[in-house]
């Protein structure tokens, strides 16, 4: 009868006196296996955000050739902006409009549109 109720039991305690006769199957072996994993997974994560890093960087550069190329063949250089003087500028406004010259126009009211 003791033998019965010892093979009831037996995967429950010869797990637990296998982990005393072996720690390293008890602890050693989760830690190094979790450490591994850990980090294959991390190296998987930043692999893809350096492939993102990547594609942005290659999109930049495009861009830069697709501007020095443009600057060789003239567009990107041909506007040249002519200097101007802000007293050169009030000069021509004060030609364009005389502000003595006006006449009152009545704004309506929001209330007023609504009735006309």
């Amino acid at each position: 009868m003791t033998s019965t109720v010892h093979q009831s039991q037996n995967p429950a305690t010869s797990f637990k006196r296998w982990g005393r006769k072996s720690p390293f199957v008890r602890y050693g072996l989760p830690t190094i296996s979790l450490t591994v994993l850990g980090s294959l997974g991390l190296a998987h994560l930043l692999q893809g955000s350096k492939d993102i890093a990547k594609v942005k960087d290659d999109q930049e550069w495009e861009i830069i050739e697709a501007r020095k190329a443009l600057s060789r063949t003239g567009p990107v250089d041909a506007y040249q902006p002519k200097k101007i003087s802000l007293e050169d500028e009030l000069k021509v406004l004060q030609q364009k409009v005389d502000i003595n010259d006006y006449e009152y126009k009545k704004i309506p009211k929001p209330n007023e549109s609504h009735r006309n």
